[in-house]
């Protein structure tokens, strides 16, 4: 009887699973810039847990970042939310820079990298010619 108690449960889990939310996004600082960076991030909604990396082109190592700041702010009423999501770079345990990308419903509005040791800001376009997948990331040429 509890060989089919298993069986059951296996070919029939529970509901209690919870979708992970992935997006993979291209920047780059121009269109013929050699500074090229994927941005790839993680959420799930029953944990509230969210993170990532992202993976410069010319890197075979990605570097992980970590969500420190979330923001939503209403515009106009009319108009989508502008949300601002904040992420700190961590390089060998210690934040070494931080992106912010600003969304306003389904477009981005900017993407910048702030680099700790200097302040200096330097701002990415998104890049929608670049083909993405979850699986293999950005395709640079």
């Amino acid at each position: 009887m509890n060989k089919f108690f298993f069986l059951f449960f296996a070919l029939f889990p529970l509901g209690a699973q919870s979708a992970v939310t992935t997006e993979s996004l291209c920047f780059e600082l121009s269109q013929s810039s050699p500074v090229k960076f994927e941005l790839r991030t993680y959420y799930d909604e029953a944990s509230k847990w969210s993170g990532g990396f992202v993976k410069y082109a010319k890197s075979s190592e990605p570097i992980s970042i970590v969500l420190t700041d979330s923001q939503n702010e209403i515009l106009d009423p009319d108009a989508p939310w502008q949300h601002t999501r904040t992420w700190s770079e961590v390089v060998n345990g210690k934040v070494t820079g931080s992106y912010e990308l600003m969304t306003q419903g389904s477009q981005i509005v900017s993407m910048s990298y702030t680099k700790q040791s200097n302040g200096k800001v330097y701002s990415f376009g998104f890049n929608t010619s670049i083909d993405s997948s979850l699986e293999s990331g950005c395709k640079w040429e």
